[in-house]
């Protein structure tokens, strides 16, 4: 089981000291990813047609993930990183390409890119993208994306991008991991098509039930749980043990990764959540889902994994 830290947005973006202080303590403390969300713009939700229905407006801070790890992969050795989920759709499939290839090369293969369709439809008008296609052109650019990632020279014609011959260098040691997120099962079973795993957000029960419908999902497919990925990604559990006792209801059930959050009333400030990390750390050493003696990092290293 990996266990992950999401990256608390509202109360660091725009922070540079308090971002990498946070980082560095999600890594001394054994923690294995850290995993971030993504808007490019916040958006006003009143007098839209149709109505802009999600949880973020423009007054919810984010920073582009990957340009964010970009910054703390120079300043760690061996933390992942997760976007959870970058909405792919909005944005050049090349250049999402070229940006990930980046970031996995320099940063030591630490990178799991999470993608998805989002739902803000004025993201898609600034961006110049098409939103009511974004589902069809999602499996497309991750069709685009392995390729870029593997073949020296690609020629490709599809409905939303043309590649003439060309190629994306330096390429990534191997493929970048691609998993997929969402709410419908229309996102489950996409992600049983094609994806390497899933990013699963919720409470406890939402996330065990989208679980046990994607296995059905998988079994459609004739895919190997053993080799589809499982994140969960919790809010903040008022007592840390409950988190531990999660996390072994969810390996029993075949997850592979859990994302908890530091994100709970009254934690405004970088020491506040450094203090919860501290005290979730102690609660999950004491069953075994983190080690108990985690060597400090000492450099940035280039030799993480995938």
């Amino acid at each position: 089981m990996e266990v992950g830290i999401t990256f608390p947005q509202h109360e660091l973006a725009g922070d540079p000291e308090g971002v990498g202080e946070f980082c560095d303590t999600v890594e001394s403390l054994g923690f294995r990813h850290l995993l971030a969300f993504d808007h490019v713009l916040g958006a006003e939700h009143r007098d839209r047609v149709p109505p802009l229905w999600g949880p973020y407006d423009e007054n919810d801070p984010f920073h582009d993930p990957i340009a964010l790890f970009s910054f703390l992969a120079g300043r760690t050795c061996r933390i992942k990183f997760v976007t959870g989920v970058l909405v792919l759709p909005q944005r050049q499939t090349a250049l999402v390409a070229r940006q990930a290839a980046d970031l996995a090369i320099l940063s030591g293969n630490r990178l799991r890119l999470g993608v998805g369709i989002g739902w803000n439809q004025v993201e898609y008008l600034a961006l110049g993208q098409k939103f009511e296609s974004r589902a069809a052109r999602l499996e497309e650019q991750i069709e685009l994306l392995r390729r870029l990632w593997t073949q020296k020279v690609v020629t490709f014609v599809g409905e939303f991008d043309t590649v003439d011959r060309a190629g994306c260098i330096p390429r990534p040691g191997s493929s970048i991991p691609i998993w997929l997120g969402g709410w419908a099962d229309r996102a489950l079973k996409r992600a049983a098509r094609v994806g390497d795993g899933f990013i699963f957000a919720g409470d406890p029960d939402r996330v065990q039930g989208g679980w046990w419908r994607m296995k059905s999902f998988l079994a459609e497919e004739g895919r190997s749980l053993a080799r589809f990925g499982a994140d969960a990604v919790l809010p903040t559990f008022t007592d840390p043990g409950e988190a531990a006792d999660f996390i072994g209801q969810w390996a029993e059930a075949g997850g592979s990764h859990v994302t908890l959050s530091t994100n709970r009333p009254g934690l405004a400030s970088v020491q506040a959540h450094v203090e919860y990390l501290a005290e979730l750390a102690e609660a999950l050493r004491r069953p075994g889902w983190l080690p108990a003696d985690e060597a400090p990092p000492t450099e940035p290293s280039h030799q993480g994994e995938g």
